[in-house]
């Protein structure tokens, strides 16, 4: 953690609706005049698409059917924890991206499933924002939760994110249903290992409850809109946290416990502004200080 480069770290898995959330912290960097490094989980990915696949056919053969981009040996985590460490330290870093399909390419003009070169952290941000699958690694020596100073938790009940993840990468990526079924199940065991105990390590969670029938995700027609859902809204320390003041601000919410509060699913960007605002202006207020 560091006081003078805060780091705000966005976790979940893919299809989990990450994205959406950057997407509202963006918002809030713009109004509040926040000025942000972004960097994406996939830009630590050990492998390109290319070597990737070459990888899991490898570990196919012997044997080995639970390897994925969700597993640790998979990402350079020791890469990333080192660019969270030295951004706390010093306000500077590295990074690189992945690029994923044709627009992306025309743009950074490198082919797709390739990786850009690494490229050097813009001078006078005010802070590190991360986006992606291991924003919150504590284990095998990989501190990566130790590093951020704000750990948010991205976490819909597991039906509705393979409903999320399926729908879009038949419409985004061309996979067939089949196909997004195969990836799901190879990366179950990683998802496990790797990607749940990461809740535990988070400030706080936001994870979306459909209110509609998701028993069956592989035949849904469509996803929950959020009007059909409810989003369960965890704090890990609910200590200065106006609880009165939310459910005043946020109409039809409650809290369930202690340290939770339960909103409808479309004021989930209400609850973030109002939840994340003060939060940010106080890691910014302290860095200019220190």
């Amino acid at each position: 953690m560091s006081i003078k480069h805060p780091i705000i770290s966005v976790t979940g898995s893919s299809g989990a609706g990450t994205s959406t959330v950057k997407h509202t912290f963006d918002q809030i960097f713009r109004r509040e005049g926040v000025s942000s490094v972004s960097i994406e989980g996939d830009a630590f990915h050990r492998y390109n698409r290319k070597d990737m696949k070459a990888e899991l056919e490898r570990r196919l053969s012997e044997g080995d059917h639970s390897f994925s981009h969700f597993s640790y040996e998979a990402n350079e985590l020791a890469e990333l924890e080192s660019v969270f460490r030295i951004y706390g330290e010093t306000g500077k870093g590295r990074t690189r991206t992945y690029v994923h399909n044709v627009d992306e390419a025309e743009h950074f003009a490198t082919d797709p499933g390739k990786f850009t070169d690494w490229r050097d952290f813009e001078d006078g941000s005010d802070l590190l924002f991360y986006e992606g699958l291991h924003g919150a690694v504590s284990d095998k020596g990989i501190e990566i939760a130790k590093m951020a100073d704000l750990k948010i938790g991205v976490v819909p009940v597991i039906n509705l994110e393979w409903t999320q993840k399926i729908h879009r990468d038949k419409a985004e990526r061309g996979y067939s249903t089949e196909a997004v079924t195969d990836v799901i199940l190879r990366r179950m065991d990683a998802y496990v290992k790797c990607i749940v105990p990461q809740f535990s390590q988070t400030d706080i969670n936001f994870q979306r409850v459909p209110v509609v029938d998701t028993s069956n995700p592989f035949i849904a027609r469509s996803i929950p809109t959020p009007d059909e859902s409810l989003v369960v809204i965890r704090f890990a320390n609910p200590r200065g946290i106006d609880f009165q003041y939310l459910t005043a601000m946020i109409d039809a919410s409650w809290m369930s416990r202690a340290n939770s509060i339960v909103i409808p699913g479309n004021k989930m960007d209400l609850a973030m502004q109002l939840i994340l605002t003060p939060l940010i202006m106080r890691l910014k207020d302290k860095a200019r200080r220190a």
